[in-house]
């Protein structure tokens, strides 16, 4: 069961990993044993959403764009039936459509709490969609200024928040709503069996990092700021990456924290399993 843990006690913890010198490393899973197994590892945050529950149904995470499933609904049944009983002292975060038009999101984000739920973020988020549809939503109420509304409401009730953000003018938003963690988005992951065959590459995300961070100034320097996606498939990659990005304070997994590993030892252990001799043989 999960343990009781407070905004406080939560960004405390972080802070204490950024003053090390460690990587704050938050995975996205969708399955309780991904997610336990990601705790035991020692993740600093566990977090679900829609897009992480497609990933490991073994389709394309950005299924968790297409009206094909209550976003919302999954996510608190993911925690209450699947990840909150079975982790323990790691905060569990959910990933919310914030603009749902069918709910009363504050009062949802009461009843996450009430779930277990640790704290909140943006996802999925309108933040990765542009163009004339993204005008839309946000002309229609249903944009990324709802989605800074909910977070502001639920940093006010003294849950963890965090956020997708793609430019200066949204990490700055989120940072001014009272956003704990930061999460610099480079787009759908490339690599595996379903990712992306283009992604942003190092150099642009480095400086999609900076922008957004100069952005912030020093008012915001307790901020946690993290990254996810584009062409950061494994540790390695990220090794590299800081280098080029050094104000992150670590990174967030999602197909690297559960689908690149399965894809790896499934099939591994399957061959080996294969490859030993019955007395047929």
């Amino acid at each position: 069961m999960a343990t009781q843990l407070t905004r406080e006690t939560i960004m405390q913890r972080l802070h204490a990993e950024r003053e090390a010198g460690r990587t704050i490393y938050d995975a996205l899973c969708g399955t309780g044993i991904t997610a336990k197994m990601a705790a035991r590892g020692g993740a600093d945050m566990i977090t679900t959403h829609i897009l992480a529950y497609f990933r490991m149904q073994g389709l394309s995470s950005m299924a968790g764009y297409l009206p094909i499933g209550d976003a919302n609904a999954i996510t608190i049944e993911l925690g209450e039936r699947s990840l909150l009983n079975v982790i323990e002292d790691c905060p569990v975060i959910a990933g919310i459509l914030c603009v749902d038009p069918t709910r009363d999101m504050n009062r949802f984000v009461d009843r996450l709490a009430a779930a277990g739920y640790h704290g909140v973020m943006n996802c999925p988020t309108v933040a990765l969609i542009d163009g004339k549809f993204r005008l839309d939503l946000e002309e229609t109420g249903t944009g990324y200024a709802r989605e800074i509304e909910v977070l502001g409401h639920a940093s006010s009730q003294g849950l963890f928040t965090k956020a997708f953000c793609t430019n200066p003018e949204e990490t700055l938003a989120m940072a001014e709503a009272g956003v704990d963690n930061l999460i610099i988005h480079f787009g759908n992951s490339s690599g595996g069996t379903i990712g992306s065959e283009t992604a942003m590459n190092f150099n642009d995300a480095a400086q999609r990092v900076a922008i957004c961070t100069d952005a912030l100034g020093n008012k915001y320097a307790d901020r946690i700021i993290t990254c996810h996606g584009g062409s950061i498939e494994t540790p390695g990659h990220f090794a590299e990456f800081i280098k080029l990005a050094p104000r992150l304070d670590g990174y967030v997994g999602g197909s690297s924290a559960e689908r690149f590993p399965i894809e790896e030892s499934v099939p591994a252990v399957t061959r080996a399993f294969k490859a030993v001799k019955t007395k047929g043989g």
